[in-house]
Formats: structure tokens, C-alpha cells, sequence
């Protein structure tokens, strides 16, 4: 659980970095990727000596290879297919439901904890090797957000925390998150839908608050719904890897109710949560069946040819 002063430092700041919480975790997680890496790259069949798994990352991006969505924990936001790759092992499932990480954010929001399916793996190359035009989040930096910018309104009243896990230290030099303190107990700011990713105007952003958060590895961040955050360049030549992670009070929506949600801890009910790595897994599986049928339907509540997206 958090302290006292922990829990008043995130009250006052929109956000907290926690270290430790996820370590015992990180070689099963590293584990679980590195085989799947392994089916990738017989798939790939490049021609390149790279073993490690962070070298084949860098390898296959390189040559126009996609890694991101067989190793991404979510569903596209369209164009989803019958087949469209994600991950779902039973690593990642445990993350989600680390007994420490659920400590911190039963501290914040009680414990009746759902784990909220707006969640992603991203895992970030150099920008020396960025291809022309690439914006995505999960691959480039992320532009400034608030979390709850980027749900439907229907969540605007939901109690949410974002856990941000860091699987590689994350430095300012290789790319790790900023934030602008206090910034939670503003409005929701106006975003911008651009090319690959929703975002707030730089006319918007206080850049003389802004807080860099390096984390170790193992480690948490923290953020309230409202808080202003984006992330740096990894500007060194190895990877940045992380999961980005949600949960809200039970009941509550999600803001994307298209995807499968599940109890990850209840104290009124225990036999609501759900424990089988598997069950979770065939969840995204029917809903990728299901939406690669049906229409996704809207993600996000903004107007790109609003003014002050001009």
C-alpha cells in the first residue's frame, strides 16, 4: 500500500513514481516476449546475426517489419480483422493482477478494482532509426494528453488510475514520460485528433511546469486521469519498454466499452474476480471476432477541424 505522504504527494501533483513494485516480474515478462520475438523473427526471415531481444526489435523495425501489434495487449481502433495479431499470454495476465501494483491502486481508488481495457505494451526504438511520418505512440514519442481525453465521455465521471510500468529503466535520454504537475485539477483540455495519435495543442501546454519522470525498472507511475503528460525521445540506441496500464472502480465505465473489461480485485466479492489467464485471453478473442464483423464505432469525442486545431 501507498503512505500517507505518498498519497497526499499524488493528491497534490496529479502523479507519483513508485519504485520496486513489479520487479519479480520483469524476467517472466522478458520471457514471454522473448518467444514470442522468436516466432516473429523465423517469420521475418531477415537476413541479420541480432539474438537479444531489444537487437531484433531494433532489426525488424528497421526493415519495415511490424512487431507492434503482435506484441500489443489491445485491439487496433479499426480496421479490426478476424486475424489481427495481439497478445494476450499469461505473463502480461499476471501483471495486470500483481498483487503489488493492486496494493498502489486500491491506495487510491478502493479496493474494487477493474481492470480497465485501454492498455498497451509500448516498446520504443531510437529515434535515430524513426521512419519518415512515423507518429504512432506506442512506437515514437507520445504527444501531451490527458488520460481521460482520450475516452469517451461516458467515462468522464469514472474513477480511473493509469499505472505506468516500466519493464527497462526509463531515462530522459531514452525517452521517459514528463508530466505538469497539478495539472489534474484543470479542465480537460481541448485534443486534437493528428495523424496517429489525439493530442493536446501546444498552446495549451505550461512548458515551464513540466516534470520529467525517470523511473527504474520494475517501477510505477502513477496518474490521475486528468493530468497532462507526453513522453521524450529515446535519443540512446537501445529500446524503451513499458506497459501501459488502467484501472477504474468497479461499475464504473471504461470509456471504450467495445473492449472486455475484468475484475482484478474485490473486497465485497471475490468470487467476481477473474484469476484464468486463459478466460482473459479468449475475452479479446471474441471481441476481435465480433468487431471484425460489426462496426468499431467512435473512440473519441473531439473535432479535428475545430479551431483550435487549425
Amino acid at each position: 500500500m501507498l503512505t500517507r505522504s505518498q498519497i497526499n504527494a499524488f493528491n497534490a501533483d496529479g502523479f507519483l513514481v513508485v519504485e520496486d513494485i513489479v520487479t519479480d516480474m520483469l524476467p517472466t515478462l522478458r520471457n514471454e516476449y522473448e518467444t514470442l520475438m522468436d516466432d516473429l523473427w523465423e517469420e521475418w526471415a531477415l537476413d541479420n546475426p541480432a539474438q537479444s531481444f531489444e537487437d531484433r526489435i531494433i532489426a525488424g523495425y528497421r526493415a519495415g517489419c511490424e512487431y507492434f501489434q503482435p506484441m500489443d495487449i489491445s485491439l487496433p481502433l479499426d480496421n479490426v480483422l478476424h486475424d489481427t495479431p495481439m497478445h494476450t499470454g499469461a505473463a502480461v495476465f499476471g501483471l495486470m493482477r500483481h498483487p503489488k501494483l493492486l496494493d498502489v491502486v486500491e491506495s487510491l481508488i478502493g479496493p474494487e478494482i477493474t481492470s480497465n481495457p485501454i492498455q498497451h505494451v509500448r516498446i520504443k526504438p531510437p529515434v535515430t532509426d524513426m521512419r519518415d511520418g512515423e507518429c504512432r505512440a506506442h512506437i515514437s514519442k507520445t504527444d501531451w494528453h490527458q488520460d481521460r481525453g482520450v475516452t469517451q465521455e461516458v467515462a468522464d465521471q469514472t474513477q480511473m488510475i493509469t499505472a505506468w510500468v516500466a519493464v527497462s529503466d526509463a531515462t530522459v535520454e531514452n525517452g521517459c514520460l514528463q508530466a505538469i504537475k497539478c495539472s489534474h485539477k484543470g479542465d480537460l483540455l481541448p485534443h486534437c485528433p493528428l495523424e496517429q495519435q489525439v493530442g493536446i495543442p501546444m498552446q495549451f501546454i505550461d512548458e515551464g511546469n513540466v516534470t520529467p519522470l525517470p523511473v527504474k525498472a520494475g517501477g510505477v507511475i502513477l496518474f490521475h486521469p486528468m493530468t497532462a503528460h507526453a513522453s521524450l525521445d529515446n535519443n540512446t540506441d537501445g529500446v524503451r519498454w513499458s506497459f501501459d496500464l488502467r484501472y477504474n472502480v468497479t461499475g464504473q465505465a471504461t470509456g471504450r466499452a467495445q473492449f472486455p473489461e475484468f475484475v482484478a480485485r474485490s473486497a465485497q466479492n471475490p468470487q467476481s474476480e477473474l484469476r484464468s489467464a486463459k478466460d482473459w485471453a479468449a475475452s479479446w478473442s471474441r471481441t476481435r471476432d465480433t468487431l471484425s464483423r460489426t462496426p468499431i464505432g467512435e473512440f473519441y469525442r473531439w473535432d479535428h477541424n475545430a479551431p483550435y486545431c487549425a
